[in-house]
């Protein structure tokens, strides 16, 4: 991996290079090991929070690490063009847009004992800046290299809140053409629900049950690209232990050994169907 500047990466996939970059300020990460009409996202991925930040900030490691995303570059991270995260959400949210992504308080607790100040808060959204930056010069270069493209926008959720039965993964529609994907969508719902889990897991999948799919990647992307489909695909926190903090590894493999078929399958039919 190499340690490479916004305007460097944006010149190699210019270029069309295959690399694979972690940003310098060590915000996000890109791989390219081929340019294919697919790529994978995991933008809540992260767990790093500036130093500077600490002792302000009144939520604790865990309650961050209990609203982040972990593992959800892991699930993806042997396909050929994946964009991730490595900054907490609790920085800025890169699912947000830049006017709402640094919190004010974060699911009703109070963030930051005292607010972040002009400099504190520009060096956070001059992050945010640049991870769209590449992505919009990715997704230009996929667009035209290929004419359609899906993108798989990976996310999990914390089920312990909820008061009743829900779904192991949540597809998020609201915000994308279902006239004109509703059945590619519906494809790759199915396909998710034929996942095969360990530990007695049943592999449940609903559209719009949980989650909408609201997020700022998606509607930015929607709105920038019209032939690029963002699947918002959130996976129930089941590879972990919520309260405890504890990763299932074996349920991770799992998931991440079964996707790389099943979004490689997917992403094909997908490219046979809309790439005129």
């Amino acid at each position: 991996m190499q340690r490479l500047s916004i305007s460097e990466i944006i010149a190699k996939i210019s270029a069309e290079e295959t690399f694979e970059a972690v940003v310098k300020d060590y915000s996000f990460t890109l791989k390219i090991d081929k340019y294919v009409p697919y790529l994978c996202g995991a933008v809540h991925d992260g767990h790093q929070f500036r130093k500077e930040l600490w002792e302000n900030c009144l939520h604790t490691e865990y309650e961050r690490w209990f609203e982040e995303d972990p593992c959800t570059k892991a699930f993806v991270k042997t396909h050929p063009i994946v964009i991730a995260g490595c900054d907490s959400r609790f920085e800025y949210d890169l699912n947000r847009d830049p006017e709402n992504a640094i919190y004010e308080d974060a699911w009703g607790k109070k963030l930051w004992k005292q607010p972040l100040n002009a400099v504190q808060q520009k060096k956070s959204l001059d992050k945010h800046a640049a991870f769209y930056r590449v992505l919009h010069t990715l997704l230009q270069k996929l667009e035209e290299k290929f004419g359609a493209v899906v993108v798989y926008d990976m996310h999990s959720y914390n089920w312990r809140r909820w008061d009743r039965e829900v779904p192991v993964i949540n597809l998020g529609t609201s915000n994308i053409d279902n006239e004109r994907f509703g059945a590619c969508v519906e494809d790759w719902r199915q396909l998710l629900s034929e996942l095969e889990l360990p530990n007695d897991l049943e592999s449940t999948s609903k559209i719009n049950d949980t989650f909408q799919g609201n997020g700022y990647f998606l509607k930015y992307t929607t709105q920038n690209f019209k032939n690029t489909l963002v699947l918002a695909t959130e996976f129930k926190k089941i590879y972990c232990d919520e309260l405890r903090q504890i990763i299932y590894p074996e349920v991770v493999h799992a998931i991440e050994q079964q996707l790389q078929h099943t979004i490689k399958t997917h992403a094909d039919q997908f490219y046979k169907t809309y790439k005129n």
